[in-house]
Parts: C-alpha cells; structure tokens; sequence
C-alpha cells in the first residue's frame, strides 16, 4: 500500500506530468516544434525548432515519473528547457525525488538557487524526506544547505540524523537529536521492523491506548462468533453480505493496549466505534481505502476530534515539530503511524493481519450517528 491521497478523494492521474483533465487536451494539442501529434511525439524528438524553444512551453513536455536520464535533461536544458519552472513547480524538486544524483548536478549548475522554496521546501529537504540520500549528497556538494531551518524548525540535516542515514552529512558542533526525538526515532525503528511489510488494502483499524481486548469487547458490547462461521467468513470476506461482514471484527491485545482489524473494511474507525472504544483514553482509526489513499481518524475521552487525516503521508507545513519528526519517520507506513500514536507497541503484525486473539460481532446500531 503506497500512502496518500485525501478522504474519499481520488488522486488525480497524472499523464506525462499533468494531471488528467489537462491530459486530455494535451494529447490532442499539436507539438509547436513539429506540429504532430503531442501524442505522437511526446515532445520527446522534438523539443526545438531552429535551436529555440516553442511559445509557451517551458521545455518539459512528456517527462513522466523517471528524471533519471541525465543525457535527457542535459538535451532538454541545452535545447532551452526551464532550470526554474516545470509543470507548476520545480525541476530540481522533482529530480530530487524521482532523479539521480547525475541529473541533479546537471540541474543545480544551472539554478539560480539551490536552496530555492517550492511549497515551502527545498530541493534537499525533499531528497531527505523521500530517503534518496545519493540526491541528497548530490545537492550538498552543489551547495544546498543541509542546516537550513524548514518545516516545524527542523532542517534537512537534523532530519536525517533520526532516519536511516544519520552520516548523511558532516555534523556542526551543537547539531544533535534531542533524548526524547532518539527514543522516538529508536522505536519507529523497532516498530516498523516488527510490523514487517505486507498488504493492507481495504483493512480497516483502530489502534486503541491503555485497554486490552477483553475491555474493548466489553465497551463495545461485542459477542463471539463461531469458528465455522468465521472460518467460511475468511474463505472470501467479499462474496458475504457486506452488512453482515462489516459487523465481524478481530481484536487483540498489544503491548501498550489493543487492536481492533477489519482486513475487509472500515468498520473499527467508523465514530461510533472510535467513541465507544475511547472513553477515558485515546485512539487511532485508520481505513486503507483502496481507492482514495489511508484515511485516519483520532477520537479521545468519547469523542472524535480528527478526521480527515493521512497517516503515512510525510510532514506538511503546518506539522508541530514533533508531528514532523514522527510523519518522516512512519512516511509509507501508516499502520505503524497508527500504532505509534496511540503508544501501541506491537512485537508482530498479528494485530492487524490476524489470527486476532477473538472474532467479535458487533451490535446493529447506527455506527456514523454516534
């Protein structure tokens, strides 16, 4: 499961860098250089007409995800491609997370700053954040400033010393992690090597603080269910009646309190389920919906103050410094950013994956009413 994407909102489909809609238009527009199909050329053969760039266009047309090719880019940029501006943002952002350390030498020699914003950021905090350290050394020997303060006070470099690359960059005298920021840095590690990697689209949880599974069954007013009924369930959730199916969930216990799973759907973070679950602690509901990205939910003490949200989806700009820090490091993993906020500390992905310690039925009730 890749992260992203806002509630019950699909991500755009981005064809040759622009998002659908424009798409459309675009592959029946004609190439200014060559005026064939855009289609056709992909603007790929023809870039130029007589050593100068086509009215309006910035010299990108038809680059995709990969801006690996340096031969490519240095051809483009040679041919009168915009170092400064591709397709709304920045050329060198974009080589940051989806380039080479080739083709960000190619770009940087050619900005007019490294170190320039695009949604608040620069080029290297983005290569640090997407853990392309190869890019992110790429940019510092072109000059990017690893220190520079960015989002919630925290720089490129601070950052990498709590992920995978700590030596990412030579260290200032005074630049360190906090005690508290190590011990979170520590247990995202911990915490996402236990969980391991597997899929969890469609799954559905609610990752509660400070109560075991027998205390969520009990607030839930949940009932048992029959082995051979759970056993023909798991043959194929998806071919049972779904309003019978959302009504069966899985809960265990964990280190640090429990977990509720649904592996077929959004039922352990529907509100009230979160609120029922919440008296007196704090929990994180989280629905993989797999046609809109994860979806996240917090509800505490009975009631749900957060909805909306992205777990896995990295820092944003109006993310505390503490939010940062634990957004970098759960970024693609938002089962661990769910288990992490509520304190959860699971030695396994059982929690999630099953066998549960018990198959429950919820009650019929209005679970979105409260």
């Amino acid at each position: 499961m890749v992260d992203g994407g806002g509630f019950d909102t699909a991500a755009p489909v981005l064809v040759f860098g622009v998002d659908h809609t424009t798409a459309l238009s675009v592959r029946s527009a004609q190439c200014p250089g060559c005026q064939t199909r855009v289609r056709a050329c992909h603007a790929k053969e023809c870039v130029t007409r007589g050593g100068s760039m086509a009215a309006g266009s910035d010299g990108w047309v038809g680059m995709g995800w990969d801006w690996t090719d340096a031969a490519e880019i240095r051809r483009r940029l040679d041919g009168g491609a915009d170092p400064e501006h591709w397709s709304g943002g920045r050329p060198l952002h974009r080589a940051a997370v989806f380039g080479s350390s080739q083709v960000i030498a190619e770009l940087a020699g050619r900005v007019a700053d490294v170190d320039a914003l695009e949604n608040g950021v620069t080029a290297l905090w983005e290569a640090v954040v997407s853990r392309k350290p190869g890019n992110a050394r790429a940019l510092a020997a072109a000059g990017a400033d690893p220190w520079r303060p960015s989002l919630g006070g925290w720089s490129p470099g601070r950052l990498a010393l709590a992920g995978p690359t700590p030596d990412l960059f030579p260290v200032p005298e005074g630049e360190c992690l906090t005690d508290a920021e190590r011990a979170v840095a520590q247990e995202a590690h911990r915490l996402t090597t236990a969980l391991g990697t597997f899929s969890y689209d469609g799954t559905g949880l609610a990752c509660v603080a400070g109560i075991d599974a027998a205390e969520a069954v009990r607030r839930l007013q949940a009932v048992p269910m029959a082995h051979e009924v759970i056993d023909e369930l798991l043959e194929d959730p998806y071919e049972h009646d779904a309003d019978e199916s959302l009504r069966i969930v899985g809960v265990t216990s964990v280190p640090g309190g429990c977990i509720v799973t649904q592996p077929w759907g959004y039922a352990p973070q529907m509100p009230g389920v979160l609120t029922r679950l919440s008296t007196g602690t704090v929990c994180y509901g989280l629905y993989a919906n797999p046609k809109s990205g994860n979806q996240g939910s917090i509800a505490r003490d009975g009631a749900v103050e957060g909805w909306d949200l992205h777990p896995g989806g990295g820092p944003n700009e109006h993310d505390t410094p503490e939010e940062v820090l634990v957004s970098y490091l759960y970024q693609g993993n938002a089962v661990a950013y769910s288990c992490a906020f509520a304190g959860l500390r699971p030695t396994d992905a059982r929690g999630v994956v099953g066998p549960p310690d018990a198959w429950v039925e919820l009650p019929r009730r209005d679970y979105w009413g409260h």
